[in-house]
């Protein structure tokens, strides 16, 4: 059954507080955008347990799947896809493109984020099924893995996939909607019981090249456009939620949804005054954290805080690949640079204060391969080094040190750190 109801914010942390009485207690300052209080993130058959239930999951080349359990170093062979050309997560599900559409891998491991503290939960681990579409997908995750949806959007047709997160859980990858646009590159991001779409220009380019965007849209859960929700956006492209609310980067700053009394308002924040620097196009992110970070160009890196509605740049110098913001309390930015070396700066100064040797194995000066991904959780991070059939995690706080070198039962040509 499809579930399209999201409590509002304030009750749902409210409710969340007076009738919760076990979980492990992380203090956040900021309650998660939207979010579901019944059952906690609980689904039937699924075990409430301690602790965060990490795992590495990877996917060959070939799209054999595997499950590294990093508390007990056991491995599940969870099949096989037809072959990966990219992959998305949200903590939960790996979302991997290949020629038949995008084929879903449920962990069966997730935390379900209450505000001031967390659940986590263990069910089973398996192939979900297959979301038909053609070409590179855009794929967009909301704050929680049983409840509201995940965006599917398909450049090449134009086609916006709204998936039902609560039927994902169950195993079902049932569409609450699916838009046919006209193809261009855009994005679907779930907001609430509906989704933030983009709209593409009315006329097309004499040269025959798909039409740009100019405004993004808020769609309710049956794919019906919500009257006065048109927002401008020119060159919209990457998509993020923070705990704050859901971000879309636009070409002059970033576009803010968040919650109130009124249901969903958008804000405009724009970059600063004066500072020159391309804009940023994709997010990244400890999962649930108000500040983000981007790419901006080859100059640096973004910082988005969404709790203030302000912008950073980091000048740094290197030319990175990847950056992702750990936003702890010390304000670890991480970067992979194009030589294969970790960078570690701090928001606010800028400053470098950590840099590993060359981790990913091969031919040095080769570019890095596309599935390679940093990704950052509150006490590690994690690099898949697909030529030297590894996953390494690295002590951010600690200089950059690997503190672990973890082998996956197939080569981690795509991964995804799962269970946060």
């Amino acid at each position: 059954m499809k579930s399209r109801t999201a409590a509002p914010l304030l009750a749902a942390l409210l409710l969340g507080v007076t009738a919760c009485s076990s979980g492990h207690s992380t203090a956040t300052e900021d309650p998660g955008p939207s979010t579901d209080s019944a059952g906690h993130g609980e689904i039937e058959g699924a075990e409430e347990v301690a602790e965060a239930q990490l795992g590495v999951l990877s996917i060959d080349a070939q799209g054999a799947v595997t499950l590294l359990d990093l508390l007990d170093d056991s491995s599940t062979d969870l099949g096989q896809v037809p072959p990966p050309t990219a992959t998305h997560t949200d903590g939960r599900y790996l979302f991997a493109t290949t020629a038949d559409g995008i084929e879903i891998v449920d962990s069966g491991v997730w935390t379900w984020d209450h505000g001031d503290h967390f659940h986590y939960y263990r069910s089973e681990s398996g192939l979900v099924g297959t979301v038909p579409g053609s070409g590179p997908a855009t794929i967009a995750t909301g704050p929680l893995s049983t409840a509201g949806g995940t965006g599917v959007f398909f450049p090449s047709s134009g086609e916006a996939v709204l998936l039902d997160n609560a039927a994902l859980a169950n195993g079902e990858p049932d569409e609450l909607f699916r838009l046919d646009l006209r193809p261009h590159a855009g994005l679907i991001a779930p907001l609430g019981d509906g989704a933030v779409v983009t709209v593409p220009d009315a006329s097309d380019s004499a040269t025959g090249d798909s039409p740009g965007v100019n405004a993004v849209r808020r769609y309710d859960a049956d794919g019906t456009p919500i009257a006065g929700s048109t927002e401008r956006c020119a060159a919209a492209a990457g998509s993020i939620t923070t705990s704050v609310g859901l971000v879309v980067g636009c070409a002059d700053g970033a576009l803010l949804w968040t919650e109130g009394n009124d249901g969903w308002e958008a804000e405009r924040v724009p970059y600063p005054d004066g500072v020159q620097a391309p804009p940023a196009t994709e997010f990244s992110a400890r999962e649930g954290r108000p500040t983000v970070a981007a790419l901006a160009g080859r100059r640096g890196i973004w910082l988005l805080d969404t709790r203030e509605r302000t912008w950073e740049l980091l000048d740094t110098g290197a030319p990175l690949h990847q950056v992702v913001a750990a936003d702890d309390e010390e304000g670890h930015v991480l970067a992979l640079d194009r030589s294969g070396r970790v960078r570690v700066y701090l928001a606010g100064s800028g400053r470098q204060v950590a840099v590993s040797r060359p981790l990913l194995s091969g031919a040095p000066g080769k570019p890095i391969p596309a599935g390679v991904t940093l990704v950052v959780d509150d006490q590690r991070a994690y690099l898949n080094d697909p030529a030297g059939e590894r996953v390494l995690e690295i002590d951010y706080a600690d200089g950059a040190r690997v503190a672990r070198t973890l082998t996956p039962a197939v080569t981690p040509d795509f991964f995804a750190e799962v269970g946060r």
